[in-house]
C-alpha cells in the first residue's frame, strides 16, 4: 500500500511531550550522585540492567517472513521511540512510565483462555500460540487518539487463524480481549484511572479481517513488556487503545462487550473508535497527527487519513453513520 506523504504544519510541542519536571529532576539527581561517586558500581549496574530489561525483556529474536502485502512506505519509527513512549496505564499514566516500570511483568509462564460462544474452548500457553500459524512481519501505522502516531514492524499472524481454531458458534457476534490484572506486577492497577481489568472488543467481522494482527513481537524480537508482552492485538485502522495488550483471555460473545475506555468516558471513546479525521475528540481535533520521531521544538504535523489509510476496511461499515458510531 503506497500512501503519499502529506504537507505538515508547524506547531509548538504539546504539553504531554515535555518531560515531566519530577522525572527530569530525578534523572538530574541520579547523574549528580554518579558524578560524586555516591552510587556504588554494583548498584549502578543493577539500576541500568533493570531499565534495559524493562525495555527489551530478553531481546529474543523471532523468525518471521516479511509480508509484502502489509507494508506502508512511511519511514519506520525507531525502536527506542516505540519502546519508551507508550500508553499502558497498568504501569503508569505518563508516556515514560511503562518503560520504567514494566520490568516487573513476568511473561513466562503465560496462558491465554479462549472461551464463550465457541465449539472448541481452548487454553494455550504462549509457546503453543507462537506455533499456531507462521509468523509474519507487517509494517503498520498505529494512530493514538491523543494525536500521535508511529510506524512499527510488528510480528504475528492474522487473528482469524486463532478464531478458526476456536470455531465460533452462530451466536458469536463480538470478541472481547481481557488484559492481565495483577497489582503485584502492575503498579498502575492501584490507581483507579480505569475499571480493571482492562477490556477491549471488536465485532467478529472486524476481528476476522486479515489486517487484525495477533501480535507477539516487533522489530524482529519478542514484544517488550511495555508494548504488551507477551501477546497483544494490533488493529491498525482504529485508535491505539483498541489494540489490547498482555492478553490473558479472549471471549466470544453474543452482545457487544463493555470496554474500559467506553465505560470510563462514553462521550469521548466510542466502541468502534475508527480513525476518522471528521470526528473530533471532545478535547482536541483529530484532523491531523504528529509522527513520533519527527517532532522537536517545532513539531511537524501530517493530515490524518480516514481509517488511518487502510481503506480496504471501509466495506465493514457500509451504510453506517460513522459519526454516530464513532
Amino acid at each position: 500500500m503506497f500512501i503519499k506523504r502529506q504537507i505538515r504544519n508547524i506547531e509548538v510541542p504539546l504539553s504531554s511531550e515535555i518531560t515531566p519536571r519530577a522525572l527530569f529532576e530525578s534523572r538530574r539527581d541520579f547523574m549528580r550522585h554518579v558524578a560524586v561517586g555516591s552510587i556504588a558500581g554494583g548498584a549502578l549496574l543493577e539500576t541500568l540492567t533493570q531499565t534495559a530489561l524493562a525495555q527489551t525483556p530478553g531481546a529474543q529474536k523471532l523468525a518471521a517472513k516479511a509480508n509484502a502485502a502489509y507494508v506502508v512506505m512511511d519511514k519506520q519509527t525507531s525502536f527506542k521511540d516505540a519502546s519508551t513512549y507508550n500508553n499502558f496505564y497498568e504501569f503508569g499514566t505518563d508516556k515514560s512510565d511503562p518503560a520504567q516500570n514494566a520490568g516487573t511483568l513476568k511473561t513466562r509462564p503465560w496462558t491465554i483462555a479462549i472461551e464463550g460462544e465457541v465449539k472448541k474452548p481452548l487454553t494455550l500457553d504462549i509457546d503453543a500460540l507462537l506455533k499456531l500459524a507462521p509468523l509474519e512481519e507487517r509494517i503498520y501505522r498505529l494512530r493514538c487518539v491523543e494525536g500521535w502516531s508511529m510506524v512499527i514492524p510488528w510480528i504475528g499472524y492474522s487473528l482469524s487463524e486463532l478464531i478458526k481454531k476456536a470455531e465460533p458458534t452462530g451466536s458469536a457476534k463480538y470478541i472481547e480481549f481481557v488484559t492481565l490484572d495483577d497489582k503485584k506486577q502492575m503498579p498502575g492497577v492501584y490507581e483507579r484511572v480505569l475499571q480493571w481489568p482492562y477490556t477491549e472488543g471488536l465485532r467478529l467481522d472486524e476481528a476476522n479481517h486479515p489486517l487484525t494482527l495477533l501480535t507477539v513481537g516487533m522489530y524482529g524480537e519478542v514484544l517488550p513488556n511495555q508494548n504488551g508482552a507477551p501477546v497483544r492485538v494490533v488493529v491498525p485502522w482504529k485508535y491505539g487503545f483498541k489494540s489490547a495488550k498482555s492478553i490473558v483471555r479472549i471471549r466470544f460473545l453474543k452482545e457487544q462487550p463493555k470496554t474500559a475506555w467506553n465505560v470510563s468516558a462514553p462521550h469521548e471513546y466510542g466502541f468502534y473508535s475508527n480513525v476518522n479525521p471528521a470526528v473530533d475528540h471532545p478535547r482536541w481535533s483529530q484532523a491531523s497527527e504528529r509522527r513520533i520521531g519527527e517532532d522537536g521544538f517545532l513539531a511537524r504535523k501530517r493530515k490524518t487519513l480516514m481509517f488511518n489509510g487502510y481503506s480496504e476496511v471501509a466495506p465493514l461499515y457500509a451504510g453506517m453513520d460513522l459519526k454516530k458510531f464513532f
